[in-house]
C-alpha cells in the first residue's frame, strides 16, 4: 500500500484544495516519488485540471467505490505522464446517497487505496464534510488543510478539526494533522500577515512555513490542463509549490506529529 495518503481537505470552497493537490503532486513526482491523485470531488476539478475530459471519462472513482471496476483499470496517466490520477466527475455526487446504505460505508475508499502501490497518494476532497470526505479521512495517514488568507480564514476550522478528531477516535486512530497551508497570500496587504499571525497563534508549528501567493499563472494553468510546473516553472506560484513539496517531504520523513 501507499506509504503516505494525504487528504487535502477544507469544507470551504475556493481555498485552493485542487491547486494544492495537483501542484504538490507534480513537484513530489519530480522529486522521484511515485504519486497518485485521487479525485473525490464530484466537480472533478483535479481530473479536468490535469487535462482529462471529465465530462466523457468512464469508468471513474464512482465505479471503483461500488466494485463495478478495478482501480488499476480506472487510473490514468496525467498529461505530464509523471503522475497518475484516479479520476472523478459529476457521477460521483450519487455516491453520497448510495454510500449511506453500505455497512462499511466509511471504509470504501480505504479498500480502494489500500492495495495501490504508490509512495504518496493525494486525495483531493470535496468542499464539504459529508461521507466522501469522511471516507478520505478514514483512508488517510495525514491531513493537510489549505486556508485562504482572508478575513474569515479561521471560520469553520474548528468544525473541521472536530471532524478530524471524531474520525481519529472512531475510525482511524493513526490519522495525523500534518499541517495547515496558507494560500492566496498577498504580501501587499496587512490582512494576509494578520491571518498568518492568527493561524500561527492558534496552531503553532502546524502551519507550514511556505505560503502560496496569489498568482495569475497558478490560476490559469488548469485551463490548459497543466500543473504549474509545466505551465510556468519560473513563476512565483511554481517556486512556492516546489518549496512546499520539499517542506512536506521533510515533515513526512520526520514523522511530524
Amino acid at each position: 500500500m501507499a506509504r503516505h495518503i494525504l487528504a487535502v481537505l477544507n469544507q470551504k470552497g475556493g481555498v485552493g484544495k485542487t491547486t494544492t493537490a495537483i501542484n504538490l503532486a507534480a513537484y513530489l513526482a519530480r522529486a522521484g516519488q511515485k504519486v497518485l491523485i485521487c479525485d473525490t470531488d464530484p466537480q472533478g476539478n483535479s481530473t479536468g485540471g490535469l487535462g482529462l475530459d471529465k465530462q466523457n471519462i468512464s469508468p471513474t472513482l464512482y465505479d471503483v467505490l461500488f466494485s463495478r471496476a478495478e482501480a488499476t483499470q480506472v487510473i490514468q496517466k496525467a498529461t505530464s505522464h509523471q503522475l497518475d490520477i484516479l479520476p472523478a466527475n459529476s457521477r460521483l455526487a450519487a455516491a453520497e446517497v448510495e454510500l449511506v446504505g453500505l455497512p462499511s460505508r466509511e471504509f470504501q475508499l480505504k479498500k480502494v487505496l489500500d492495495g495501490l502501490q504508490y509512495d504518496i497518494i493525494l486525495v483531493d476532497c470535496p468542499p464539504s464534510l459529508g461521507l466522501l470526505s469522511v471516507n478520505a479521512l478514514t483512508a488517510a495517514t495525514d491531513v493537510v488543510v489549505p486556508v485562504q488568507a482572508e478575513y474569515y480564514a479561521l471560520e469553520g476550522l474548528g468544525q473541521l478539526l472536530e471532524v478530524i478528531s471524531h474520525v481519529r477516535t472512531a475510525l482511524n486512530p493513526h490519522l495525523n494533522l500534518l499541517g495547515i497551508i496558507l494560500t492566496m497570500y498577498d504580501n501587499r496587504t496587512g490582512l494576509s500577515d494578520q491571518v498568518k499571525g492568527e493561524l500561527t497563534r492558534h496552531f503553532g508549528n502546524r502551519v507550514f512555513e511556505t505560503v502560496i501567493p496569489r498568482n495569475v499563472r497558478l490560476a490559469e494553468a488548469p485551463s490548459f490542463g497543466r500543473t504549474i510546473a509545466e505551465h510556468d516553472s519560473l513563476s512565483k506560484g511554481a517556486m512556492a509549490y516546489e518549496a512546499l513539496a520539499k517542506e512536506l517531504q521533510q515533515r513526512l520523513s520526520g514523522g511530524h506529529r
